[in-house]
């Protein structure tokens, strides 16, 4: 079986009918990788693939809210954000300021914006739901992406939460 979608084309099944699409896109001066994916198609609505279209085609603005939700978790001395900065500012020292796009003085918000985004996963089959929609993965170092956050969106656009993985 499969699925048809105006933006994203025919979404064929797999035969244990899970859907997946992926996609690079450009996103500023570099591309990124889009990935949408249900493990049963049944699951999937088109509504949720209209809300998973909308995060493709406002990607500024996805990118721009993640950015906000990393920001306001940075007065809390024990967030994952918190830790990844001071994590990052011990990891590359006196280099740091080579990964930085704008030096102000405030390294948290420095790190923040010079964050590149690096892929976004769509969960499709979890709309409405209290699990993710949207993955949203940054990393400040590209080449050496060992060390990510992870923006979790819901099917809303609200910023659910913010996880750092390595």
């Amino acid at each position: 079986m499969a699925i048809e979608h105006d933006f994203f084309g025919l979404l064929s099944s797999g035969p244990d009918g899970s859907i997946f699409w992926s996609e690079t896109v450009e996103f500023g001066d570099h591309a990124l990788t889009v990935d949408l994916t249900a493990p049963d198609q049944d699951d999937v609505s088109s509504e949720s693939l209209d809300i998973a279209a909308a995060f493709v085609s406002g990607l500024e603005a996805i990118d721009d809210k993640a950015r906000r939700g990393m920001l306001a978790e940075v007065d809390d001395r024990t967030s994952e954000v918190t830790e990844y900065i001071l994590q990052q500012q011990e990891e590359y020292g006196d280099e740091l300021t080579d990964y930085l796009v704008d030096v102000s003085g405030d390294a948290a918000v420095d790190i923040i914006r010079s964050l590149r985004l690096m892929s976004m996963t769509l969960l499709v089959d979890e709309h409405g739901g209290s699990e993710p929609f949207a993955v949203l993965e940054y990393a400040l170092d590209a080449d050496g992406d060992d060390d990510v956050l992870l923006v979790n969106f819901g099917s809303d656009g609200s910023v659910l939460s913010v996880m750092s993985a390595d």
